[in-house]
C-alpha cells in the first residue's frame, strides 16, 4: 500500500465505519430513551463523519504497524476513531472560541442550535441555548473517545491523558494569544505546536505503538519524526488560514486574520515588515476586518517576504522529519509510507 491519497482513503473508510456504527449504536441508544436527543447526535455524527482529513487515524496506524502490530487488528481502527471524535471534541469548542459561522463548508453546531432555538420560538436566549449545546456535545464527543480506547495499556493511558492535556493547554495560550495580540515568534511556535502539530502527529504515532507494544523501544524515533512534522503540519495550516480557497479550505478566506491569531506566519511578517508594511500588518486584531483589508494584509505578507520564507521553513521541517524517520528502526515499508505522509501533509492545499 503507498501512501497516496487513494492508501490514506483506504484506512480512512474502515474508521468512517467504525465512527458510523458506533454513533450509530449510541443515537438508538439514547433516542429511544428520549427522542428530544436526536438533534445532537446528528450534530455529533455531522462533525465526525460529514469530513475531515483524518490524518491522526493514519499516522496511528503506521504508528501501530511499525511497532509490530498487525495491520487487520480492530484495535488501531477504535484508536483511529478515537483521534476523529477528540478532534470533534476540540472543533466544537474551537468555533464557540472563535465565534466561527462555517466549518468544513457547513454552518458550525453552535449556529445551527441556535437557529433552531429560534425557529422553534424556544423560550430564553438562542445564543447561549446554542453555545451551550455545541459545549455538551463537545464533551459528548470526549467521552466516547475514551469508550473506544478500553483496550490501552496503562503507559497508553498516561500518553492519551498527556496529549489531551496538550491539546487544552494548546487551545487555551491559542485563544489567549488572540485577545493579547500575541506576535513573538517563540511563543507562535509554541502555541502551533501544542495546539495542533503535537497531537497531529507525534501523539498518534506514539499512541499507535504502545498500542502494539506496552515496552515499545520507538517513542523517541517517532518523535524525531513527528515533531518537525507536526510543526510543518501547522504552518501550512496557517499558510491555509490566512490565504487558502475557502472551496477547499471549508473557512472564509483570511479566516485567521480575522481572527487575529497568534500564527508564526504573522510573527514573521512583523519582524521583515518595512514601515508601510508594518502600519498594514498592526490592524489585525484591532476592530472589524473587511476584504479590503483582507488583501492588503495578504499583499503586506508576501511582499516583505514572510510567506515565501514560510514555504522554505516547511520545506526544512519536512525535510528534517523525512531524515529522521529514514534512520528509524522500523520496517522499510512503514518508513516509505511514513515518508509519503511527510509530503502529503506539507505539501496539501485544504
Amino acid at each position: 500500500m503507498s501512501t497516496t491519497p487513494a492508501s490514506i482513503r483506504e484506512i480512512a473508510g474502515r474508521v468512517d465505519e467504525r465512527l458510523r456504527a458506533f454513533l450509530a449504536t449510541e443515537r438508538q441508544r439514547w433516542t429511544t430513551f428520549d427522542a428530544d436527543l436526536a438533534a445532537p447526535f446528528a450534530e455529533l455524527e455531522r462533525m465526525v463523519v460529514g469530513g475531515g482529513k483524518r490524518l491522526r487515524p493514519v499516522f496511528t496506524y503506521w504508528g501501530f504497524v511499525g511497532a509490530g502490530g498487525a495491520s487487520t487488528d480492530a484495535r488501531v481502527i477504535d484508536a483511529g476513531a478515537a483521534f476523529e471524535l477528540l478532534h470533534a471534541f476540540a472543533l466544537f469548542h474551537d468555533d464557540i472560541m472563535d465565534g466561527s459561522t462555517t466549518r468544513r463548508g457547513g454552518i458550525t453546531t453552535h449556529e445551527s442550535m441556535q437557529s433552531e432555538h429560534r425557529t422553534r420560538g424556544w423560550s430564553g436566549d438562542a445564543r447561549r441555548f446554542g453555545d451551550g449545546a455545541a459545549i455538551l456535545i463537545g464533551d459528548l464527543s470526549f467521552v466516547y473517545a475514551d469508550m473506544l480506547l478500553a483496550e490501552l495499556g496503562v503507559r497508553g493511558w498516561q500518553m492519551w491523558n498527556e496529549l489531551r492535556v496538550e491539546l487544552n493547554i494548546g487551545q487555551y495560550l491559542d485563544m489567549l494569544g488572540s485577545a493579547q495580540n500575541e506576535r513573538r515568534p517563540d511563543k507562535a511556535a509554541r502555541i502551533c505546536r501544542y495546539k495542533s502539530g503535537k497531537y497531529t502527529i507525534e501523539r498518534p504515532l506514539h499512541l499507535g505503538a504502545l498500542l502494539a507494544d506496552e515496552s515499545t523501544t520507538l517513542l523517541s524515533a517517532y518523535s524525531a519524526y513527528g515533531l518537525p512534522l507536526g510543526d510543518a503540519f501547522q504552518l501550512r495550516d496557517d499558510v491555509l488560514g490566512a490565504f487558502g480557497d475557502s472551496a477547499l479550505t471549508g473557512k472564509p478566506v483570511g479566516d485567521d486574520l480575522r481572527e487575529a491569531k497568534p500564527t508564526p506566519l504573522m510573527a514573521m511578517a512583523l519582524q521583515r515588515a518595512n514601515h508601510a508594511q508594518r502600519v498594514v500588518l498592526e490592524r489585525v486584531g484591532r476592530g472589524v476586518f473587511s476584504d479590503t483589508d483582507i488583501t492588503q494584509v495578504q499583499e503586506a505578507i508576501v511582499g516583505c517576504g514572510a510567506l515565501r520564507e514560510m514555504e522554505s521553513m516547511i520545506e526544512r521541517l519536512t525535510a528534517e522529519a523525512i531524515t529522521a524517520i529514514t534512520a528509524a528502526p522500523i520496517d522499510r515499508s512503514v518508513r516509505d509510507q511514513l515518508e509519503g505522509l511527510a509530503h502529503f501533509v506539507s505539501e496539501r492545499r485544504a
